[in-house]
């Protein structure tokens, strides 16, 4: 009976938005179902194919990706904090994810300056630090911005 109750739970928060196994286990452990109860319900979920972390880490870094605002490490990150296991997340980045994410930074880079005219490029230094581009991504993005603030800056 416990068992049911569970899994008619797990398909509601299914329903709601899909969520990974270690995110399904938490919110069910948390109402109080036992953990053998948890496993198998999640096993069934699975073998049913509608629980699949693979395919949702694989959703999600496409849709972030079309957004173009993360870097691997904020993609990473933010996916094994919702859940993901650790190796989907390097699978699905290896994938997906260029190692190379220049391009990725400099449209962040785009989008940051049509916000922020007037700039910093130390400014626009901190904001792809933070969502996650790698180092040399970000100085191309920077030095970009400068060569383009110096050339404003020249007499015509």
């Amino acid at each position: 009976m416990a068992e049911t109750s569970c899994l008619r739970k797990a398909m509601d928060l299914l329903a709601r938005r899909p969520h990974f196994r270690r995110e399904l286990a938490v919110k069910l452990g948390h109402r109080g179902w036992d953990d053998e109860d948890v496993v198998r319900v999640l096993d069934r979920l699975e073998a049913q194919k509608l629980l699949d972390d693979r395919a949702l880490a694989h959703a999600w870094i496409s849709r972030r990706l079309e957004r173009g605002d993360a870097g691997r490490r904020f993609l990473a990150a933010d996916l094994e904090r919702r859940g993901a296991p650790p190796e989907i997340v390097r699978e699905v980045l290896d994938e997906l994810v260029p190692d190379d994410d220049g391009e990725l930074a400099g449209g962040a880079a785009e989008r940051w300056r049509r916000l922020h005219p007037a700039g910093q490029p130390a400014a626009l230094a901190r904001h792809l630090e933070r969502r996650g581009f790698t180092q040399r991504a970000i100085l191309a993005a920077v030095r970009e911005l400068e060569s383009d603030l110096g050339s404003d800056s020249e007499p015509a």
